[in-house]
């Protein structure tokens, strides 16, 4: 026996609102985000940018909206009879209980298999290691001659050319023609790079075409042009389509520019760049140089103040000599005053101690025969012989007496 549905174990009667909303709710969480293919067909552009359309095969058709948001970040528009594949989500416009689908992103039929092909080309180059930064190339910053990989009627050569010429003139360049768009192709642009290689009259090879949809580039994303971009011993860059397409080329070249101009940017240095640059090493070395003149200058000047000429140093010399004459005799002077000062003060001294000068004031001294001064009585005896010398002349004498 079947039992009621738990929503409705409580017998509460739903108004409309409510049953869209869950209705809304219960296909919303069913279904997550996901991918159906079909028709574009009543495809409507509103005024506030929404796209309504329905999608449709044999069988069966679905309401579909993408909202501005979504659409704008699109580079192409979809129209009527378009086989379209859409990556959506289920849910209900509850306002009329409309099944719709709302679309996230649109793609023409048949990219899926196109992206599930280079994804998996990808992650096999990748597991080989040909997108190792460790195995990249270093461009030269001055390439001596540069090759560029493209169709000779192709305008991305004319960008990449007169980018070039724009940039450092004096560079020459040779062209690896190829074609670049068509079934086949990528073994003819694999043989222009081969090409380039073995003639190894490059320093830097651009491999290059313009923007377009996946399938104009699907070229790029061939292995057989992807290994000879890494068997390549040129470094290469890789200026395939616009900014925000990527190829498997992009992944293995050593450098990946945004389109060909940016490409040809790479590849040289900028010659008004460098004129920059070198007119501003001129004027820093012209500061230098003045600063040290100045300098050297300001020292000189220095110098010379303290410089004195040979005629100035013989008068100064001649100067200092006399005056050292001068220093000389005053010195001489006192000494010769000092010493006959001393001299006589000397001489007066011996003056007075002279006993000679003493006998002059009538006194006289006695000697015996034998010279010895008598200086006490006690020395002599009666009838010794003594000499008597006086202030001027002596005389001898004969003691009869003496006196204690």
């Amino acid at each position: 026996m079947m039992t009621e549905p738990t929503l409705f174990a409580n017998k509460k009667i739903l108004t409309v609102s409510e049953l869209n909303r869950l209705a809304n709710q219960v296909l919303t969480q069913s279904f997550p985000l996901f991918w159906v293919s079909g028709e574009v067909s009543n495809l409507t552009r509103a005024a506030s940018g929404h796209w309504y359309f329905s999608l449709k095969d044999s069988g069966a058709q679905v309401r579909c909206v993408m909202f501005k948001g979504r659409n704008s970040y699109l580079d192409w528009a979809p129209k009527e009879g378009d086989k379209v594949e859409a990556r959506c989500t289920v849910t209900l416009y509850e306002a009329r209980g409309d099944f719709q689908l709302t679309i996230e992103f649109l793609q023409r039929a048949g990219l899926g298999i196109l992206f599930e092909a280079f994804e998996k080309l990808k992650t096999k180059l990748q597991l080989e290691g040909l997108f190792d930064a460790a195995y990249k190339k270093r461009l030269p910053a001055h390439p001596k001659k540069i090759g560029i990989v493209t169709s000779p009627d192709a305008a991305a050569l004319k960008d990449v050319v007169s980018t070039l010429k724009r940039r450092m003139p004096s560079i020459p360049i040779v062209i690896y023609p190829t074609p670049v768009q068509g079934k086949g192709v990528a073994n003819l642009i694999a043989n222009a790079i081969n090409n380039a290689n073995e003639r190894a009259e490059c320093d830097v090879l651009i491999i290059c075409r313009g923007g377009g949809s996946i399938e104009d580039l699907w070229q790029f994303n061939e292995e057989i042009v992807a290994r000879a971009i890494a068997e390549c011993s040129i470094p290469t860059i890789s200026g395939v389509g616009h900014e925000t397409d990527f190829t498997i080329c992009d992944f293995v070249a050593d450098m990946r520019a945004a389109t060909p101009t940016a490409a040809a940017e790479l590849a040289t240095p900028s010659r008004l760049d460098m004129l920059n640059a070198l007119n501003q090493l001129k004027q820093q070395l012209t500061r230098n140089t003045q600063y040290l003149l100045n300098q050297r200058s300001q020292a000189l000047d220095y110098l010379a103040r303290r410089l004195i000429s040979p005629l100035q140093q013989i008068e100064l010399q001649r100067t200092q000599l006399v005056q050292i004459g001068y220093r000389l005799n005053a010195s001489a002077n006192q000494q010769l005053q000092r010493k006959q000062h001393d001299l006589l003060r000397l001489s007066q001294n011996l003056q007075h101690l002279n006993p000679q000068a003493v006998l002059t004031r009538g006194y006289a001294f006695v000697q015996n025969k034998l010279g010895t001064i008598i200086s006490a009585s006690e020395q002599l005896h009666s009838g010794d012989e003594v000499v008597l010398t006086f202030g001027m002349g002596s005389a001898e004498a004969k003691i009869s007496k003496i006196k204690p």
